[in-house]
């Protein structure tokens, strides 16, 4: 064989099928290191509902930092987690915006606040928090005026007193009572009262070893550990239960963008509502 013969192209058959091998090599580690990224460190979710008004709103699109809790078979996508408890378990803070894995028979991720901790004695009493015996402090302020939109209807409890009021623009505002709610540590967050309702009175409690107490912040629409799993509330939550605390809202939109027309996305887009912390 000469050396022209010897250095000759391997054959287009060759060629095409090295370039298939590098192509799902490629295709392969993406998928792991997306699997990674998904299982141990962030994780998008979407809000689904306005239990957690004012802070979220339907339309928003949040990252969810996986590794401040530690991590149980929720943590892992297509249930791949087999195993019961936590690893590197590391206790919410109270006021952290958690996302868990409703404790019921769905499937569904759910978003709430931590209000209690193990060993905390925790009460409702007429709205009012109470924990350990000491009233959460509460602090009325200016209305929350929620733009009204395709995804966030003027959403409340009661008819009777759906307030729906004018902006500077011309705009449909939804106003809701709001205060100011501050826990014994100082941390503070606004929350929604709208009326009296049954989540108003809760009796005195001790959350359990391996449990949490959580709330919705829009109080008197959300189904939470003041109501039973069957009823459709979350009870105690179990820790094995919580997948992650809520990180950044990286994108917003209030439901008016056709998916297939992709310059409405930007129409759609709630600016003001991206890079908002938690």
């Amino acid at each position: 064989m000469d050396a022209e013969t010897s250095g000759a192209a391997a054959p287009p058959q060759e060629k095409k099928s090295e370039g298939l091998k590098e192509t799902t090599r490629f295709l392969l580690f993406l998928f792991l290191g997306a699997l990674i990224l998904r299982s141990f460190i962030i994780a998008p979710f979407s809000i689904p509902s306005g239990s957690m008004l004012p802070r979220m709103m339907i339309g928003d699109y949040l990252f969810v930092a996986k590794w401040p809790y530690g991590y149980s078979r929720y943590s892992f996508p297509f249930g791949l987690g087999g195993f019961d408890g936590r690893i590197f378990e590391n206790m919410p803070e109270r006021g952290d915006v958690a996302v868990f894995r409703y404790p019921g028979n769905m499937d569904e991720d759910y978003v709430k606040r931590v209000v209690g901790l193990p060993g905390d004695l925790v009460e409702v009493r007429n709205g009012a928090v109470f924990i350990n015996g000491e009233e959460v402090q509460r602090t009325r302020v200016a209305d929350f005026l929620m733009p009204i939109s395709e995804n966030s209807p003027c959403r409340v409890v009661d008819p009777n007193i759906r307030r729906i009021v004018q902006g500077d623009e011309g705009e449909q505002l939804c106003a809701y009572p709001r205060f100011r709610e501050t826990l014994p540590s100082r941390r503070s967050y606004y929350v929604l009262d709208q009326t009296t309702g049954p989540g108003d009175t809760f009796p005195p409690t001790i959350v359990p070893e391996g449990h949490y107490f959580v709330m919705g912040d829009n109080r008197d629409d959300s189904f939470d550990s003041r109501f039973p799993v069957a009823v459709g509330g979350v009870s105690l939550l179990p820790a094995e239960n919580l997948v992650g605390r809520a990180l950044i809202t990286f994108f917003s939109t209030d439901g008016s963008a056709d998916y297939l027309k992709p310059w409405t996305w930007f129409s759609a887009a709630r600016w003001n509502r991206i890079g908002k912390t938690y």
